[in-house]
């Protein structure tokens, strides 16, 4: 689970390898191929708003939540000095209902990486649904188990661990291996998700009886 003191602690000490002051590049390349449109927008783990301040400035209307008061506080003074229309809040994705959906858009930049338990990614993402529009898109950005062993940089999971905790509830539209942008002594690997709402459930998987 995720423990608010533990976060805010980081921010106390100043201790954000993955806050690097600019809009993710991932995110910035999928809404400028308008693979993702402006719409309605929630950013979880938004940190010190970073990603929802420039996710405005694109004509998405953006709530950003974190459960680090500290980030919270950050992320209000970034918004004052822009004059940004940003909405930001202090919640637990996993137990509290952002106001303002549904939404069109779920980014979540090194959040679903952090839950250690598989009941608590498939919660993650269960929630995500009840958040999103039928039509809406979730990216989700999660460190890798891919590359070198490193003792450095975001918690590492598998593609398996990522869609054992999508696949029942939404459809995978895109997977693929990207560098997270940190700063970290190594580039660290992740995985880049985008995955929709299911029009129908998932199906099982079939065996082959007889050969083509």
């Amino acid at each position: 689970m995720v423990h608010q003191h533990e976060w805010d602690e980081h921010y106390a000490n100043d201790e954000l390898p993955w806050d690097t002051g600019d809009p993710d590049r991932h995110l910035v390349e999928l809404v400028e191929q308008g693979v993702i449109a402006p719409g309605r927008a929630l950013e979880v783990g938004c940190g010190t708003g970073t990603n929802a301040l420039w996710l405005a400035t694109q004509g998405f209307d953006v709530h950003g939540i974190d459960v680090a008061p500290l980030a919270i506080d950050r992320a209000e003074a970034k918004r004052r000095a822009a004059g940004a229309a940003v909405r930001f809040s202090v919640l637990d994705f996993l137990q509290d209902d952002p106001p303002g959906g549904p939404f069109d858009f779920v980014f979540d930049r090194g959040v679903l990486h952090v839950f250690d338990e598989a009941a608590d990614r498939t919660r993650f993402a269960e929630r995500v649904v009840s958040v999103l529009d039928p039509k809406g898109s979730w990216l989700c950005l999660a460190g890798s188990t891919e590359g070198p062993p490193r003792e450095h940089g975001p918690p590492r999971r598998s593609a398996r661990d990522l869609l054992n905790a999508v696949e029942p509830a939404l459809e995978l539209a895109l997977l693929r291996s990207i560098t997270f942008d940190a700063e970290l002594p190594s580039p660290a690997r992740a995985w880049l998700m985008l995955a929709r709402p299911r029009e129908v459930p998932a199906q099982p998987s079939t065996l082959r009886s007889d050969p083509l």
